[in-house]
């Protein structure tokens, strides 16, 4: 139990995040209006995408270094979440853009970037499931991995800023901690941030686990 307080506290922050979220007075800014509570949820959930797929990358380099099926298994499954936390910001993103650019989608580098970087991580499980070979499957998972990553990354965070971009912190549009983000929105957003993050971490734990009970049991059927 001593080793499981961070779940409680992920719990806490995103209840209160849910809470906070939709109680918490907002500044009254044109066009965004009541949409702006979607920071609390839209953007935490990119840094949690980004803080697990670290963690995967992490895991893979362990992997090249010192091969083991644990490795190869925390590094899938944190590259999963993180997949999955992407997608979940895309879609969130999108309901956002809806509501104040009037379009769901819109040829923005900050957009296209970020879809670009989410199907570089899809080809990543679709090269996983095209090896039969297990070490094979891993180390090769494992490289692709840290290119991805390193791929990734700038298109999401720093090609979007060097052009003109709607979306904030892009191509000189600032980021609403600039302009609008309040001593009131601070309080919920950054508790949102962590509490986003660990629950990543929290699922990629829990994703680990049921894996590599999946391989005991394989492997106690082939003894």
């Amino acid at each position: 139990m001593k080793n499981n307080w961070w779940k409680g506290l992920t719990v806490l922050l995103l209840l209160y995040t849910a809470v906070a979220g939709l109680l918490v007075p907002v500044p009254r800014l044109a066009i965004l209006n009541e949409t702006i509570r979607n920071l609390y949820f839209h953007v935490p959930m990119w840094f949690g995408m980004t803080f697990i797929l670290i963690a995967s990358v992490y895991y893979s380099i362990r992997y090249l270094r010192t091969p083991t099926p644990e490795l190869d298994i925390r590094s899938h499954e944190s590259a999963r979440i993180g997949i999955l936390m992407g997608i979940v910001g895309l879609a969130t993103g999108s309901i956002w853009a809806r509501y104040t650019w009037g379009t769901w989608w819109t040829n923005d580098p900050k957009l296209n970037g970020a879809a670009i970087a989410m199907l570089i991580y899809g080809a990543y499980l679709v090269l996983r499931s095209s090896f039969t070979d297990e070490q094979q499957r891993a180390r090769i998972s494992a490289i692709y991995n840290i290119f991805a990553f390193a791929t990734a990354m700038p298109l999401f965070y720093i090609l979007p800023r060097l052009t003109d971009s709607l979306h904030p912190g892009a191509g000189g549009n600032p980021a609403f901690a600039k302009y609008d983000l309040d001593n009131a929105m601070r309080a919920v957003f950054y508790p949102a941030v962590i509490g986003w993050t660990l629950l990543a971490f929290w699922l990629a734990q829990v994703a680990s686990r049921i894996s590599l009970l999946k391989l005991k049991v394989y492997e106690k059927q082939l003894a």
